[in-house]
């Protein structure tokens, strides 16, 4: 895994063997940035990573500028390998937060201009997170909603759904608010 474009472009991450998360690969990583490259600008935004694993996401948006970038990972190991190599990098724009996403989402005071989530293939409940995100107060109006699955779903008849890209055997369904 490395990281795609920015400052810490080229850099390795190296995540131990016991980490059990599905990065979002290369690939896909660069085709998707490739199209917010034309959206956004990284430096004016608040960025949330939801379900965040290895950061593999976290460090993009770090790499590119983002103000803020909020890693939100549940799984203590994973945690504290965001949070270490945060720290390697020299990360200061990278907020790693043990927590549960969907508890985490109930509860964030803050809005953000882009959330990126990544959630397990098969997490039950998965597809409240589109609702949850949406619906709630999370994201910024004008915000964009990236949401990482399998084939098995389909968004597109949602109210905010604004485009597919698929990218191998990733989809990415994008919403705008």
């Amino acid at each position: 895994m490395r990281i795609i474009s920015g400052k810490y472009r080229g850099r390795a991450i190296n995540p131990p063997k016991n980490l059990r998360a599905r990065p979002t690969t290369d690939f896909a990583k660069e085709n998707l940035f490739n199209v917010l490259n034309n959206l956004v600008d990284f430096e004016e935004c608040d960025v949330l990573d939801l379900f965040a694993g290895t950061g593999s996401m976290s460090y993009e948006f770090a790499s590119r500028g983002a103000r803020s970038v909020t890693s939100v990972e549940i799984n203590a190991v994973h945690y504290n390998f965001i949070r270490n190599t945060a720290r390697e990098l020299g990360a200061d724009n990278l907020y790693p937060v043990k927590a549960n996403a969907f508890l985490y989402l109930r509860s964030c005071p803050k809005q953000f201009d882009i959330i990126f989530s990544d959630a397990p293939y098969d997490l039950e409940g998965l597809e409240e997170i589109v609702p949850l995100v949406l619906e709630g107060n999370t994201l910024r109006e004008g915000g964009i909603f990236i949401f990482e699955h399998s084939d098995k779903y389909d968004f597109s008849s949602h109210k905010y759904f604004w485009q597919l890209r698929s990218y191998g055997s990733v989809q990415f369904s994008m919403f705008k608010k």
